[in-house]
């Protein structure tokens, strides 16, 4: 099997970077390193297998999408749709991340070390035997976990440029009926809505937190037993069909 495969990507479409990425892969590389990327979209998406890839800059749009197994560490910012309806793999991202984040993923790991904007984990679901999960540094925009249906969100609200911001914006697991946020202190009243329940996370849900923070703080480079010497609260669903008596049968 092929080893290593460096790629300047300064001023290259995306699709002949991507192009490129695929035939490597079809040859047998599997570690790449895509240097000085400015907003190329695709990366990484539906690829398969036991891939890593290390990228130095700012992936585009849907970096990820769709992937099934490959593993990638951005020196950098991600622009928005990034993990989009993953199924398994890892994103560790070094950085800030946009809009959308891990829309629907059904499997997988996406490690965020500062913000992230709206609407992050939206119909994120639990597949099988797979559980997604999101771990945030920082804080995040408005309707996180919107209509979130299965796997993790951890908010730690810890490495933040919005030092005045609320750990959450408005709307926070918005139509949830799945899955658990976990929120490191405590969660402002006015984010959530009726539908859910906000509680003290158990020692069952404090020893699952502690697992993903020791390999959260391994890639991001960051102290777990600092991020661990804080309450956590729990955000579940009241419902699993939290807009039932919206409808009426005919």
């Amino acid at each position: 099997m092929a080893g290593s495969f460096y790629l300047d990507a300064a001023g290259m479409d995306y699709r002949t970077l991507n192009a490129i990425v695929r035939e490597k892969v079809r040859s047998g590389v599997c570690e790449f390193v895509l240097d000085n990327v400015r907003g190329q979209r695709y990366i990484a998406t539906a690829l398969k297998g036991e891939l890593n890839f290390t990228v130095k800059g700012t992936p585009g749009q849907d970096m990820a999408a769709f992937m099934k197994g490959p593993r990638l560490v951005v020196n950098g910012n991600v622009q928005d749709g990034t993990g989009n309806t993953m199924d398994d793999g890892k994103i560790v991202i070094r950085g800030i991340a946009g809009d959308v984040l891990g829309y629907a993923m059904r499997g997988g790991t996406i490690y965020v070390q500062g913000d992230v904007g709206y609407r992050v984990g939206i119909h994120m679901k639990s597949y099988m035997d797979q559980q997604p999960v999101i771990v945030i540094g920082g804080k995040a925009g408005d309707f996180l976990g919107e209509y979130m249906a299965g796997g993790v969100i951890l908010l730690l609200g810890m490495f933040s440029g919005k030092p005045e911001a609320p750990i959450a914006g408005m709307s926070l697991g918005t139509g949830m009926h799945g899955g658990v946020i976990y929120v490191r202190g405590d969660v402002p009243e006015g984010l959530v809505g009726h539908e859910i329940k906000v509680e003290p996370a158990d020692k069952g849900d404090l020893e699952a937190i502690a697992e993903i923070v020791r390999d959260y703080s391994e890639e991001i480079g960051v102290d777990a037993d600092g991020i661990m010497a804080s309450d956590f609260m729990k955000l579940l669903p009241r419902s699993h069909r939290p807009y039932g008596d919206m409808y009426v049968p005919v």
